[in-house]
């Protein structure tokens, strides 16, 4: 009776041991373990964070500060004055006033950088002074140095040298310019010269080939017609 009993014994013991190692072994290595990694890696993260924003923060407000103080560091434009005139009206021009008397002159047709200096020189004007800042008699000034260019500007600064009529050196302004050119080309048309005739017929004066520039009008190209007379003769041709 003792034998039988001592197998059995040891088969029923032998699986509870087994199921208690196993049963003990799974919390100890994984569950532990993971806990404390998810415990340790959260809260560095979170202090990551924390640091990031105010650091950001800071460098968006100080920008902004920087901003406001540049902007009130520029300097403001200067009012102007209570007679100040925004349009001048010289040599039957209008001059923007807020412009200053050297490159305001230069709006008026037939005066360039050179001619507007040399005037303003001569009526003992700053250049640099606003035009709306002038005073009537600076204004007077200004239109009689225009005026009398001819006497006291240089022969090679003047527009038109060698009239037609008188053989002077002339410098004209606005719409004397205009007019002086119309009556120059009618003059060439009456005598007949090559550059009168070129006018009349609207092709170019000065050289310039017609062949494949200086078209007038929307026919681009090749004609059609043309293309097919060229075809029937060739046409014609070989038939013979």
């Amino acid at each position: 009776m003792d034998e039988p009993v001592k197998p059995d014994e040891e088969k029923t013991e032998a699986p509870s041991e087994e199921v208690k190692e196993e049963i003990v072994e799974e919390p100890q290595t994984e569950s532990p373990v993971e806990t404390e990694e998810t415990s340790e890696e959260q809260p560095e993260e979170t202090t990551e964070e924390a640091e990031a924003e105010p650091s950001e923060t800071t460098e968006k407000s100080k920008k902004t500060k920087e901003k406001k103080e540049a902007e009130k560091e520029k300097p403001k434009k200067k009012e102007h004055k209570d007679d100040f005139r925004y349009i001048v009206r010289i040599a039957n021009t209008d001059l923007d006033g807020e412009k200053t008397l050297v490159h305001g002159l230069t709006s008026i047709k037939g005066v360039g950088m050179h001619m507007s200096t040399l005037v303003v020189d001569t009526a003992g004007i700053d250049r640099y002074i606003k035009i709306g800042d002038l005073t009537d008699s600076q204004i007077e000034k200004i239109k009689e140095t225009l005026e009398n260019v001819n006497k006291t500007a240089p022969g090679w600064m003047l527009n038109h040298r060698k009239d037609y009529d008188t053989g002077k050196n002339i410098h004209l302004i606005g719409s004397d310019i205009d007019m002086r050119l119309r009556d120059q080309i009618n003059i060439l048309k009456k005598i007949r010269s090559y550059k009168g005739v070129r006018h009349e017929q609207g092709l170019p004066v000065r050289g310039q080939r017609t062949r494949a520039h200086g078209r007038i009008g929307l026919a681009m190209g090749v004609s059609r017609k043309g293309v097919l007379q060229a075809a029937k003769s060739s046409s014609s041709e070989k038939k013979e």
